[in-house]
């Protein structure tokens, strides 16, 4: 591709509304621009990354046995109604009504459309197992859409769903999908982690994210220092204490600690530490009570698991102050087990310590010297808290370490709960109906064309990995409007690259030196070859790697750059 012939629009200028680097860096080089809140148009440049990263996928899903289809992006609201999820999913999909007034929604996922799909051709176990995929636009409507297309209204997904007859093929099929997912990050050029995650409003019994490694990443990743396990923050378990819980040394005692509310007022007040605390927090319980969750004083309250508590209303609410103040004639701040009036769930962390410090359920009061079974009823115990950097990895090895990480990819083990809401079946080899079991396996593009840039940048601009990289070298002469030897040498070593099938960019637009090395390093070029009169003299081109420090002088050969380029 010829520079001249491309249209290339960057700028030196970083928008004022661009927070991230990535949303910074493809305004500047002219990958996208933005039509509204959240959705934006992707330039030449952004799309050939666009394709390159789809081509990828596609490769490795048709290598899988996926088969690929292409669904619509509009959705008669009777689907959603049927899987029970119009409502469900709340303001996020964007309903509207065609000129008859029927209701449609502009769709953010693909499961009730492809269970319809299922049921109108599938009738035989000799059909399964089958995975469908495409490659699509979708659009959820975000209550604030931020970071351009990493957090984006309308973007670009590949979301793939399975079909089986039972659970033992469909964990078989999960496993080909994870296997694909992994060549196709390999393939990328990033650093990723699998990690264990929750199913969210997507359901399922078992699900794993994918994640680029990145320090502006959203997602808080927790991973052992060495071993295997890695897991969302929000779905890493906790390990039990592996020591008994101490025997009590110290006599209950009620202390006065006035409009000390607060753990860490608590603690610094009674000058103990944060871990000889425990808080009570209360929710909504499942049979429509309340329930009291007791957490060490330096721990936090993971909602996700307490949610998933048997005793536990979900989604998770927390009682209101007046409510509170109602059941236990107190302030919030003042709540401990002793006497508590309703039951009581205690974090593995909190029902270990001895002698510890809680609420008084007494205004301005706390109690010193509690413990559980001698001053209050030994409580239930469950994992309820997050995990924290240096706990005991959950898998028994090494300890657990924080990354930070943007969610390219998540794979669901969904089972029956769509395609029992939306009445699948197929007939098995006795002639039975079975309600087959499926799997989701969702890449956003758009959004790792972005994580890429997050993960792989420097102050010049992006760097992009030689396979999803717009071109994978650029040639930069100088002086070719002057020098017909620069000249003939460049149109040489282009055709020939075009030839070896070599994405290349011709910078033939006669700019200078600086500008051409700006421009390239902004827009992430892997390679650049420098073609002047200077070097030729000496038969050599200088090259660059777009993450190397310095140039280097190779032989003036087109097979010395296809050296280079690892071609």
């Amino acid at each position: 591709m010829r520079l001249s012939r491309f249209p290339l629009h960057t700028t030196k200028e970083t928008p004022a509304d661009a927070e991230v680097v990535s949303h910074q860096l493809m305004l500047r080089a002219g990958y996208i621009r933005k039509l509204g809140a959240g959705l934006y148009t992707w330039l030449p440049i952004g799309l050939r990354v666009l394709h390159k990263i789809e081509a990828i996928i596609r490769e490795e899903m048709n290598r899988a046995g996926a088969v690929e289809v292409l669904m619509p992006s509009v959705h008669p609201a009777e689907l959603w109604q049927e899987s029970g999820r119009w409502q469900q999913m709340g303001e996020e999909m964007l309903r509207f009504k065609d000129r008859h007034q029927n209701d449609f929604a502009y769709g953010p996922t693909h499961e009730e459309v492809i269970c319809h799909h299922f049921r109108q051709d599938f009738r035989s176990y000799r059909q399964l197992p089958v995975n469908f995929y495409q490659i699509q636009t979708k659009f959820r409507d975000e209550r604030r859409p931020r970071f351009g297309v990493m957090r984006a209204r309308e973007f670009i997904m590949k979301d793939a769903y399975s079909f089986h007859m039972d659970r033992e093929d469909l964990a078989r099929e999960y496993e080909n999908m994870r296997q694909t997912y992994a060549r196709i990050f390999t393939r990328l050029g990033v650093d990723f982690r699998i990690v264990q995650a929750d199913s969210g409003n997507i359901g399922g019994s078992q699900s794993e994210e994918f994640h680029i490694l990145a320090g502006s990443g959203e997602d808080l990743l927790a991973v052992s220092d060495s071993g295997s396990y890695a897991a969302n923050v929000e779905a890493a378990a906790c390990l039990p204490p592996q020591t008994p819980r101490p025997a009590p040394t110290q006599a209950l005692e009620k202390v006065a600690t006035p409009g000390q509310r607060t753990c860490e007022q608590v603690a610094k007040f009674l000058n103990v530490p944060l871990t000889g605390k425990v808080k009570l927090l209360v929710v909504k319980g499942a049979d429509g009570g309340l329930v009291a969750l007791a957490l060490r004083g330096d721990h936090q309250l993971n909602e996700i698991k307490a949610a998933k508590h048997p005793l536990v209303a979900s989604p998770l609410t927390f009682a209101a102050p007046e409510e509170v103040q109602r059941v236990f004639g107190c302030e919030v701040g003042y709540l401990g087990p002793v006497r508590c009036p309703i039951p009581v769930i205690a974090d593995h962390a909190a029902a270990a310590i001895a002698d510890f410090v809680c609420g008084a359920n007494e205004n301005d009061h706390h109690l010193r010297g509690v413990n559980w079974g001698r001053d209050c009823r030994e409580p239930q115990v469950a994992d309820l808290r997050m995990i924290v950097e240096g706990d005991p990895s959950p898998d028994g090895v090494g300890r657990i370490k924080f990354y930070r990480g943007i969610e390219g990819g998540h794979i669901f083990q969904l089972g029956r709960k769509y395609s029992a809401a939306m009445h699948l079946s197929v007939l098995d080899d006795k002639g039975q109906a079975v309600v087959p079991e499926m799997g989701c396996y969702g890449i956003g593009v758009t959004r790792l064309a972005a994580a890429v840039i997050e993960q792989s940048h420097d102050a010049a601009g992006m760097i992009w990995p030689d396979a999803i990289a717009p071109f994978r070298v650029i040639l930069c002469p100088i002086g070719m409007d002057k020098s017909e030897t620069v000249r003939v040498a460049v149109e040489t070593l282009y055709a020939e690259l075009v030839a070896a099938g070599v994405d290349v960019l011709l910078d033939d637009r006669g700019q200078r030196p600086g500008v051409m090395f700006a421009d390239a390093d902004l827009i992430g070029i892997p390679h650049r070859i420098v073609i002047g009169d200077k070097g030729l003299a000496q038969q050599q081109y200088e090259y660059k790697h777009r993450r190397a420090g310095k140039p280097e002088m190779i032989p003036a050969t087109t097979a010395a750059v296809l050296e280079k380029l690892g071609t």
